[in-house]
């Protein structure tokens, strides 16, 4: 939700939902050319219980008639100055004309209030406040009071703006008649910012979270105290319990919390706010990445909601090959690999700024489709009247104790496979040395990077299946089942598809491959599709967690998400499995205790893992 080393306009294209990551404090003003063209207001809004919220406004000048509103809630600063020239993806929407308005949201930069990080809605409470009420109260003020304003009101977002923008259909202010949640999130503790399973996200929930609340005025830095390399630091400081300790020392009150609820409890059931949606009554264009390093499940989840009580058809999702906001720049690559066109400016120009013209201006046709997506692999946009797609057949691929992968079942009598996985050489989750999380661009494509960097360690199995006859085409829900044990009484299992690129692909399949920094050979690049994680005390119950037996096999249900990504043939299908994912996860200390983040030194153990027979990856296949 933030990245390092962008452009002077980088405050004003978060603003508008096209920040890759989080921004870094907002730039000091400077001239714009843009001054002849719009005007630019600052006021502070007040809501409901009386706190003011700063807000800027964005005008063209000399509209013909009135516009519609398009408003975003932040909690990274809003624009402190017109942008130097009009941001390339904000062209479609300034073309169709609009009033551009931006807000810190409650206790941020100068808004009134605490910032929290909460997400819970309160609809049976109408004096409480919430980032649900702040929206409605918010969105009630503009339409009265903004010059020239249509009375129809849309909100975007990336990332916390986008969960802000999916948050305000908690409680639909009349005048809202368009959302675009992008990269939105529903509940901390599965599959977003800060847990994958209820394993901890580490580096991300640390340099997150501290970002937003160690100083409300600006998005502060975590310092390495001088390591060039975050994993170092990270396995210098211990168990997760130092950093609160000795790093924070009460000044991060989110992450305090998170270690005192190590379980999925009501702190985090009571903010999962998609719980109040009811009948879908607001058009929505939910956006996801398939490789968003940072929220790629939340926008699923709330499409998944509303289509439960959606007699109009007025949700609909969005995907492709992008990573966390790729989708506002050109995104003609992943990393390295070549997507062959510019699906990130398709998407801005033949699918949002259509989007909100018809919903806000009633202009153009109205966007008829459920589900679309920029499939990978094949690199072409596909249509589905639904989704999951009702053609896709739940397809079994096998591991096999020969390190081969294929869809065979495995023979009777089939051994397991096995590793040591020490809690002291974690498993690094990106090359090292690694920067901070937002230090240098890498971060942004960390889920597409060449898994080769691992795969020759001890504690790493692979299994690898022939080449591909022909093309598997992989649409839907993905899971991994592996029957497994542990010598310890807690433990991880990463699991990891990847696609293994021919030895010859840039001859034969990318003749123009090298892109900028990322320049890199792609012959035999072993590039993830899918990649997740699942901690063993929560097989059984994620809010009463349990010890495991040592040595017993159990079934480990890994969920890897949504894709939709062709495996050409020539390519082999690989799969990678792991204990550790280090820091981007927490170590498991592989000893089972009350509370992992306050485990002691001594109740890290290694442990010999294995993966045996029946282990499988299930793939929805079409036809």
């Amino acid at each position: 939700m933030r990245a390092k080393g962008l452009i002077a306009a980088i405050l004003l294209l978060s603003a508008s939902g096209i920040a890759l990551a989080r921004p870094q404090a907002a730039p000091p003003p400077a001239a714009s050319a843009l001054a002849d063209q719009f005007t630019y207001t600052k006021v502070m809004v007040p809501v409901r219980d009386g706190a003011k919220l700063e807000t800027v406004i964005i005008a063209p000048k000399n509209a013909s008639g009135k516009l519609p509103i398009l408003f975003q809630r932040t909690p990274y600063g809003v624009p402190q100055a017109l942008p130097p020239a009009i941001p390339a993806s904000w062209k479609p929407l300034v073309a169709d004309g609009y009033i551009f308005v931006f807000q810190s949201m409650r206790g941020r930069f100068g808004s009134d209030g605490v910032f929290t990080l909460s997400t819970a809605v309160h609809p049976n409470d109408p004096k409480k406040t919430d980032e649900a009420t702040d929206a409605y109260d918010a969105i009630d003020w503009l339409v009265k009071n903004v010059p020239n304003n249509s009375g129809k009101v849309g909100m975007w977002g990336v990332s916390y703006p986008g969960f802000a923008a999916a948050v305000a259909l908690a409680r639909p202010h009349p005048a809202l008649k368009a959302v675009s949640p992008q990269a939105a999130w529903i509940d901390y503790w599965l599959s977003d910012d800060l847990h994958r399973n209820g394993a901890l996200r580490l580096s991300y929930a640390t340099e997150w979270v501290s970002s937003l609340q160690v100083d409300k005025t600006q998005n502060k830095e975590l310092s390495l105290d001088g390591l060039t390399d975050a994993y170092d630091w990270y396995l210098r400081i211990g168990p997760v319990e130092n950093i609160d300790k000795q790093v924070f020392k009460g000044s991060v009150p989110m992450f305090t919390a998170l270690l005192d609820h190590p379980n999925h409890d009501n702190f985090y059931t009571d903010q999962n706010w998609q719980k109040a949606l009811g009948k879908t009554t607001v058009p929505t264009l939910n956006v996801a990445g398939f490789w968003d390093q940072e929220d790629p499940w939340g926008s699923w989840q709330i499409y998944a909601k509303q289509k439960q009580n959606d007699p109009d058809n007025l949700a609909q999702i969005v995907s492709g090959p992008w990573r966390h906001g790729g989708w506002q720049a050109k995104a003609d690559f992943l990393g390295p690999i070549p997507l062959g066109t510019e699906s990130g400016t398709q998407f801005q120009t033949q699918i949002q700024a259509p989007f909100f013209a018809y919903w806000l201006h009633n202009k153009g046709a109205r966007p008829n489709f459920t589900a679309k997506m920029f499939e990978s692999g094949s690199n072409v946009w596909k249509t589905y009247d639904s989704w999951p797609p009702k053609g896709a057949k739940p397809t079994e691929l096998y591991l096999h104790d020969d390190g081969s992968l294929s869809f065979d079942a495995p023979r009777a009598g089939e051994a397991c496979r096995d590793y040591v996985s020490d809690p002291a050489n974690p498993v690094p989750f990106r090359k090292r040395p690694m920067s901070r999380t937002y230090a240098t661009p890498d971060w942004a494509w960390w889920e597409s990077d060449d898994q080769r960097f691992v795969d020759h360690r001890p504690d790493v199995l692979s299994y690898v299946s022939e080449p591909l006859k022909q093309d598997l085409t992989v649409t839907g829900k993905i899971a991994a089942m592996l029957m497994a044990s542990t010598s310890g009484t807690d433990s991880d299992f990463v699991v990891k598809l990847i696609d293994v690129l021919p030895s010859d692909f840039e001859n034969t399949e990318n003749k123009q491959w090298a892109v900028g920094d990322y320049a890199k050979t792609l012959n035999g690049y072993q590039w993830p599709i899918a990649m997740d994680v699942r901690r063993g005390r929560f097989l059984a119950s994620d809010t009463k967690p349990q010890p495991l037996v040592p040595g017993k096999v159990v079934a480990w249900d890994v969920p890897l998400r949504d894709h939709d990504h062709v495996f050409k043939a020539g390519h082999r299908i690989m799969v990678q499995i792991q204990s550790t994912w280090f820091p981007v996860i927490d170590r498991n200390p592989q000893t089972f205790v009350a509370n992992p983040y306050r485990a002691k030194a001594s109740d890290f153990v290694k442990a010999t893992q294995k993966v045996c027979s029946g282990s499988k990856v299930t793939l929805p296949v079409m036809g």
